[in-house]
């Protein structure tokens, strides 16, 4: 069959032939046994209801199998033969533009070269998955290949509901991923919901079709990287920046620290993904003994190298050492999935990866007490660095969070509301009131033609807009506008683009409208082909997260989720082509409630008139809520929203004189 044809069977009325497990490719370490004897029955009836009854025999061992192997029900014999990578949007059989562009992104999140564990459908994060199972991809597909702009696809946590009647404006696809009620939403829910096949950890931009490879979080982090070295008033160049985890969002801090100008070095346990990341040049060296990496560190500055240095082995081993040879570290962090401890995001000091990973599923008490004793030495150790000066931030994976329940050092000595720990989220110190008060956040779009060509054009006409828009900006965002300038002109020199054609770009709601409205006149005028918009949900509005994205909301409501609800809400009657909704993802199940969409643009007037309407709500939502929480630059950039749209009027808080207290 060809692959439109494929495509549009869905799941196979013959059984295809067994597949073998493929050793070179980046599996998902074994779940944890948590199903009790009828729990792991109700799996198995609930993984066969996706297949004809007469095809339940054969398949019944071969699903028991993988739920005693893996601890999930993946269908591996269900995986497509073709190759898993985003297509033209051409390719695509459909009867709906907007729903190939759909399916452009699904096998883009798929692609091997983006995602983590590919055959277990996970994009990035160690759990982040786009679907649980093979039957839901296929389903899925089927579906979208067949829907007109008249249909709206429901998807529960990866399972296809079906097609529903709508209307041409309705979104064609909404997406939840893991909406607990309230008191199921411990970790150990989702391994047992998982693994039932009803439930799954869509991350953020996994389950909702809108990862685009590392270079998602580079322009974040090369932001967050050169604002951490204006912080401490020192050039990047020659300065050591120390953090850990090489992984789908991590694996971006080398390349990031590269485009910053410092020394980076960057702490991985997993040899495949240093490899992979190796091999993308993502980062440039790598080391397995700790003493030649210090020599290699200590030549760097001595010449004020442009480097990064992955150390294939444990970060403690890093700070400790470091600290023993007293060699100077200028900022660190970290970004191991610490949002999942117990399952492969942190791995403990003193054994190998495979005997970590063993322990993980065959004794996972044992493990939990390994990890948190290894939080404990890795607190201990950066306290020692950030004695002598190093400047550290917690990077949003809840590293400050999980060491402080594991009893280590991290809690600070005078507490505030907001600040009980004695180092800062990096949403609190640069990029909430640096970006996000502001309206800056991660922009992104895909060039649905596949073409290297047209990113190179919509690079193009949006440094445009930017230079255009800088000349008239206020002095309160000129350095935002600038840094945004200079990344977009640096962004082919840089070679980010890992799978589809797709680039991000730091911008606030006028500069998003801007350049979404240039791009439709592009492809009205047929310079450019179709494009998708999306942006990460670590985003201005569509996240409510107390310890990352909403960390700097002092106002006693960043434990509340109204912002990213109405964020949905909003964006699927403003427009947008597909909206998702997660709870989890970056810092981990039960501790964020994420927001998400995606629209195409075709170069239609409706496309226009979409992109207005919800570019515009997407990040004002934000800047409205951040305003009532009193953030300065906040209260400055809605009021300049309020000035440019009549049709805006939003509460704006009375500050009170601290001395009355």
């Amino acid at each position: 069959m060809t692959f439109q044809e494929q495509i549009q069977q869905g799941i196979p009325n013959q059984l295809p032939q067994p597949k073998p497990y493929e050793t070179n490719i980046n599996h998902a370490p074994k779940r944890k046994e948590i199903l009790g004897e009828e729990e792991k029955k109700l799996a198995l009836k609930n993984a066969l209801r996706y297949f004809e009854p007469q095809f339940h025999a054969e398949l019944l061992p071969e699903f028991r199998e993988e739920l005693e192997k893996y601890g999930r029900i993946y269908m591996y014999r269900f995986r497509p033969d073709y190759e898993m990578k985003a297509r033209s949007i051409a390719d695509y059989p459909g009867k709906s533009e907007q729903a190939k562009a759909i399916m452009l992104m699904i096998q883009n999140n798929l692609d091997y070269a983006v995602a983590q564990h590919p055959h277990e459908l996970i994009t990035y994060g160690g759990n982040g998955a786009v679907f649980s199972n093979w039957a839901q991809y296929l389903l899925t597909m089927k579906y979208l290949s067949e829907m007109t702009d008249e249909q709206t696809l429901t998807m529960y946590s990866g399972h296809p509901m079906g097609l529903f009647p709508s209307h041409k404006d309705a979104p064609r696809v909404v997406v939840t991923n893991g909406m607990m009620i309230p008191n199921y939403s411990k970790p150990d829910d989702w391994e047992k919901f998982n693994a039932l096949g009803v439930t799954q950890y869509g991350q953020m931009t996994a389950g909702s079709y809108m990862y685009i490879g590392p270079q998602g979080i580079v322009h974040g982090t090369t932001i967050t990287v050169l604002n951490a070295f204006r912080k401490i008033k020192k050039e990047p160049q020659g300065g050591l920046f120390v953090t850990s985890g090489l992984g789908g969002m991590s694996g971006a801090q080398p390349k990031a620290g590269n485009i910053a100008g410092c020394i980076t070095v960057c702490a991985e346990v997993n040899p495949k993904i240093t490899k992979i990341r190796h091999d993308q040049k993502w980062v440039n060296e790598i080391y397995e003994n700790i003493e030649e990496l210090i020599e290699r560190v200590r030549k760097a500055q001595e010449n004020k190298e442009t480097v990064s240095l992955a150390y294939l082995g444990n970060i403690v081993e890093v700070w400790e050492k470091f600290d023993e040879k007293n060699l100077k570290i200028d900022i660190g962090s970290d970004q191991t999935s610490l949002h999942n401890p117990w399952a492969g995001g942190y791995y403990p000091a003193g054994q190998s990866f495979e005997e970590s990973n063993a322990m993980m599923a065959e004794n996972p008490e044992l493990f939990k007490e390994k990890v948190q004793e290894t939080l404990r030495r890795h607190a201990a150790a950066i306290n020692k660095h950030t004695q002598k000066g190093t400047y550290f931030f917690d990077y949003g994976n809840a590293f400050l969070l999980e060491a402080s329940r594991a009893g280590a050092d991290v809690m600070a000595e005078n507490p505030t509301l907001g600040r009980e720990f004695k180092y800062p989220s990096y949403v609190q110190d640069i990029m909430g009131p640096m970006c996000f008060d502001y309206g800056f956040g991660p922009f992104r779009w895909v060039c649905a033609s596949g073409n290297p060509e047209d990113l190179q054009k919509t690079d193009d006409i949006a440094c445009a807009v930017l230079e255009e828009m800088v000349k008239n900006s206020p002095e309160e965002i000129q350095q935002q506008m600038k840094d945004n300038i200079q990344w977009i002109k640096g962004a082919q020199e840089n070679k980010l683009v890992v799978g589809s054609q797709a680039r991000i770009l730091y911008a606030d709601a006028e500069g998003r409208m801007k350049i979404a409205e240039a791009f439709n006149n592009a492809i009205k005028n047929g310079e450019i082909g179709p494009v998708v918009l999306g942006r990460d949900h670590h985003d201005v509005s569509g996240t409510d997260s107390p310890y990352r994205e909403t960390s700097n909301i002092y106002d006693g409501s960043r434990f509340t989720a109204d912002m990213a609800i109405h964020n949905v809400i909003g964006d699927s009657f403003r427009g947008a082509t597909w909206v998702s909704i997660h709870n989890g993802g970056g810092v981990g199940w039960g501790e964020v409630i994420n927001g998400g969409f995606g629209m195409l643009l075709d170069g239609s007037d409706e496309a226009d008139r979409r992109l207005k309407s919800m570019l515009f709500w997407d990040v004002n939502n934000g800047i409205s809520r951040r305003s009532w929480a009193r953030n300065e630059g906040a209260v400055f950039a809605i009021k300049r929203a309020m000035e440019a749209e009549p049709n805006l009027k939003v509460t704006l808080p009375n500050f009170v004189d601290e001395n009355l207290f």
